[in-house]
């Protein structure tokens, strides 16, 4: 990327405008024209740096979702990956060294499609599919600063999973920005319009139903989502422990905080295969400086303790927006 696209590419990664023309503002903060800003996304996304223009909604805020693994006979890897993915409700999907090799994020629009998705899973496979849902998160921000030099954006005091009531307006308003945001003049406008909600009064009803979702927390941020990837975070490693309950909060709440970590929470063990409670990620481009990350994290908060795993990324089968509801939107 020259650094006009390296500019738009990190600056606009969250707090995106929220206005009718929010590609004119971006525009005139890079001094370009919109039409460069609109066709650069545009082959951005063609070549896969970007994913989307879009939301990233808090983990258990609306619909439900778990981080899920399994244990794949190597030679089945590849054929099962296959089967995992073409589920429209699995949008992360990655290979890791461990014995648990396949680990997946699973979405849906409540718990009851949530377990029958593991389920079909489990039936097509002829595997365990563990799930091991979000207990509490001390740090998610998957943003990539290409520069190095942004302030850490921590979460709120409150990071227990709640889901968040979405009445009518909202789910509608959600499964359309799900997709992302049209890379067109009024792209709000045209969020309206996918939402059933037309015309300049639905525009603004999208507009003030995103503003109050970032003010309240359910959406994280809003801006172009990155895949990691392509941009050189090629050395990515999810470390875990097993943290006694009684203090796994407090040691979370100090991980979090440490500078290069990504994710950072706590989530349901699936016993007694697989024991850790406490988990974070480092997205490096040299797989070395992760692992002296990860050996002064275990030294500086006195980790070296408790059991403790390293499984860094290999395959990347499926990387996308999660997908909670079904695109023909229901009434309720």
């Amino acid at each position: 990327m020259d650094d006009r696209e390296h500019r738009l590419v990190n600056d606009f990664q969250r707090a995106f405008p929220l206005c009718e023309a929010p590609y004119a503002v971006v525009a005139k903060a890079l001094h370009v024209t919109e039409d460069w800003v609109l066709d650069t996304l545009r082959r951005l996304a063609d070549e896969g740096i970007v994913s989307r223009v879009g939301a990233v909604f808090r983990p258990g805020s609306v619909g439900a979702s778990t981080l899920a693994a399994m244990a794949v006979p190597p030679a089945r890897l590849a054929a099962v990956a296959r089967v995992v993915s073409a589920h429209r409700g699995v949008n992360h999907n990655y290979e890791r060294e461990h014995r648990f090799n396949l680990w997946f994020v699973a979405n849906a629009a409540d718990p009851g499609e949530l377990d029958a998705l593991l389920a079909r899973i489990e039936r097509e496979t002829v595997l365990r599919v563990h799930a091991l849902p979000l207990v509490r998160e001390y740090h998610i921000d998957l943003g990539f600063d290409l520069d190095g030099v942004s302030p850490k954006v921590h979460p709120s005091p409150s990071g227990i999973a709640r889901r968040s009531s979405l009445d009518a307006t909202g789910r509608r308003i959600a499964a359309a920005l799900q997709e992302g945001l049209p890379l067109s003049p009024r792209p709000y406008l045209a969020l309206a319009e996918r939402a059933g909600f037309p015309g300049d009064a639905g525009e603004r009803r999208v507009l003030a139903r995103i503003r109050a979702w970032l003010d309240e927390g359910t959406l994280k941020r809003l801006g172009i989502i990155v895949r990691h990837r392509p941009l050189g975070f090629t050395a990515n490693a999810m470390a875990v422990w097993d943290v006694p309950d009684d203090s796994v909060n407090a040691v979370g709440a100090r991980l979090a905080r440490v500078p290069g970590v990504s994710l950072c929470y706590r989530r349901l063990r699936s016993l007694p295969a697989w024991p850790y409670n406490l988990f974070c990620m480092i997205h490096g481009r040299e797989r070395p400086l992760v692992d002296a990350a990860l050996d002064a994290i275990v030294s500086e908060q006195h980790l070296g303790d408790h059991p403790h795993a390293r499984l860094y990324s290999r395959t990347a089968f499926k990387q996308r927006g999660a997908l909670h509801f079904d695109p023909v939107l229901q009434d309720g």
